[in-house]
């Protein structure tokens, strides 16, 4: 049975974890002052108090906590392991890359690992550059890793509970400035959606426009500010992608342009352009790409607005793809 609830980002998840842990008694949670702290972000607040020590926190060991959450998924429990900055994932690449992505293919399907990494992404200001980077393309490159990157709050609740059924390992990706934004209605409760699909943010028929994380509110309002007719479509699913739903676009639209505020080199949107462009999907135009600069994120704001994509220059390439 599912409710409606006014939640931020943050409460959302908070919720979506709380229903993890009451009804999945095998469900762990923890990570660096996720307990009693409530979490840095406040996103895990009440958790230990309610669970009791299936929430527990760590020593600051990356590797220690990924290296646990692994084993504790092959013996049968559903760790959920928050890695506090995506840029934090790297120390312990290792427990993702070649442990947790390998547990069913070198067991032969005997085991698997039921396991979900949260941790959050994204420039914040005077984040720098070691708490800024957008790291998604690293963990799409490797088979056996599931991805999402949830934006609105109901996404952020359906697809964290998404995660935590799954028996797969899955890599939640957040985004900071967004856990104590506006209150929306959420409906919490009912059944637990598989993973994969997406969202249609905005539906027309001169373009395509395919983007995930943060920056699709930019995407949005640049769609706004230049009255363009586009179909914007939200990749909360990275890994499963949704491509067919990308191609049946196109198809109608015949024009692509992928947003991403990762840096464009070596950045997913490549693997979306490539994806459309080897299907034969007649194109009006070439596609584009629109991501940040092949540069490390300055600390000072200004600077890092030169460095990220920004609303304009995703309004001007809207307007010089379809004008």
């Amino acid at each position: 049975m599912s409710e409606t609830a006014k939640l931020t980002y943050g409460g959302a998840i908070n919720a979506a974890l709380a229903r993890s842990l009451d009804q999945m008694p095998e469900t762990l949670l923890f990570g660096e002052d996720v307990a009693l702290p409530g979490g840095v972000f406040g996103v895990t607040r009440g958790l230990r108090k309610a669970y009791g020590e299936r929430v527990f926190d760590t020593p600051i060991s990356e590797t220690a906590m990924l290296g646990a959450a692994v084993g504790a998924a092959i013996m049968g429990r559903r760790p959920i392991v928050e890695i506090m900055w995506a840029d934090f994932m790297l120390v312990a690449f290792d427990q993702i890359v070649n442990q947790a992505a390998n547990v069913r293919y070198v067991s032969e399907g005997r085991l698997s690992a039921p396991m979900t990494i949260r941790t959050q992404q994204g420039n914040a200001p005077g984040a720098c550059a070691q708490h800024s980077q957008n790291l998604e393309a690293l963990l799409l490159h490797v088979p056996g890793i599931r991805v999402a990157m949830p934006v609105q709050a109901q996404d952020a609740y359906d697809l964290t509970l998404s995660a935590v059924a799954c028996d797969d390992p899955v890599v939640v990706i957040e985004n900071r400035t967004l856990y104590a934004g506006a209150k929306a209605e959420v409906q919490i409760g009912g059944q637990i959606a598989p993973i994969g699909g997406h969202r249609l943010r905005r539906a027309g028929d001169d373009i395509t426009v395919v983007t995930w994380g943060a920056i699709t509110s930019s995407v949005e309002a640049a769609v706004d500010a230049t009255g363009v007719s586009a179909d914007v479509i939200e990749a909360v699913w990275l890994n499963p992608f949704d491509t067919e739903a990308v191609l049946a676009s196109v198809r109608r639209t015949g024009r692509l342009l992928v947003v991403h505020e990762a840096n464009l080199t070596g950045g997913f949107g490549a693997e979306v352009v490539a994806r459309v462009t080897e299907s034969g999907v007649p194109l009006k135009t070439p596609p584009k790409r629109v991501g940040a600069k092949d540069s490390r994120i300055p600390a000072a704001v200004q600077l890092a607005r030169e460095v990220l994509p920004q609303t304009d220059e995703i309004a001007a390439a809207l307007k010089a793809m379809t004008r």
